[in-house]
């Protein structure tokens, strides 16, 4: 059982800081967690997608370098210092024009705009105070088919914690279509069912 912190439902939100940034990407991480190896098989060029609680940009540019052109990733974060963090990062990486910077609040993620077909929520859905809600946001915000990627912290996250998660997910509307096998993860590709 994980501590209740870190339990669907607790609000636990890692602060920006800047050895945090430097702890989320790093030539270590890219190694052991190669952006473009994860995300890269659910992308093709000019498909929409979403990186929630996006952080420092760790994926977001990967995800704008496999949508490219024509894609849009919506760049999601609760806070505006990691929001800042990732446009200086695509700005110098010139990916900024395939970059929409999008600051939710913590009862929501408020998306609009396109629907996506991917979306992405790597090691911070433990952190949504609301997963039904945030389940039923991300499939508001996905095509019929979109694919969502989640992954969370093997050392944070227990397995009981991990499937309830799951089952959130599935009474959104997602069914589980893969388990890949993520570094230092426990990770399920979910697959939005239907028209709804």
């Amino acid at each position: 059982m994980a501590p209740q912190s870190c339990r669907p439902g607790s609000t636990r939100v890692c602060r920006y800081s800047p050895w945090r940034a430097v702890m989320f990407d790093n030539l270590i991480r890219h190694i052991l967690q190669n952006p473009d190896r994860i995300v890269g098989p659910f992308l093709q060029p000019g498909m929409n997608a979403i990186d929630i609680g996006c952080g420092t940009g760790y994926f977001t540019t990967a995800i704008a370098r496999c949508t490219a052109p024509g894609g849009i990733v919506t760049a999601v974060d609760l806070q505006q210092e990691m929001l800042d963090v990732v446009r200086e990062k695509t700005r110098r990486e010139g990916l900024e024009d395939r970059v929409r910077f999008h600051r939710c609040r913590e009862d929501t993620l408020g998306l609009g705009g396109e629907p996506a077909g991917f979306a992405l929520a790597f090691w911070m859905a433990h952190e949504v105070p609301d997963q039904d809600r945030f389940f039923r946001e991300v499939a508001a915000a996905l095509t019929p088919g979109g694919k969502f990627l989640v992954a969370e912290p093997i050392l944070h996250v227990s397995s009981d914690a991990f499937e309830e998660t799951l089952a959130r997910a599935r009474k959104a509307g997602f069914t589980v279509a893969g388990r890949p096998g993520i570094f230092w993860s426990r990770a399920a590709v979910l697959e939005k069912e239907g028209n709804g």
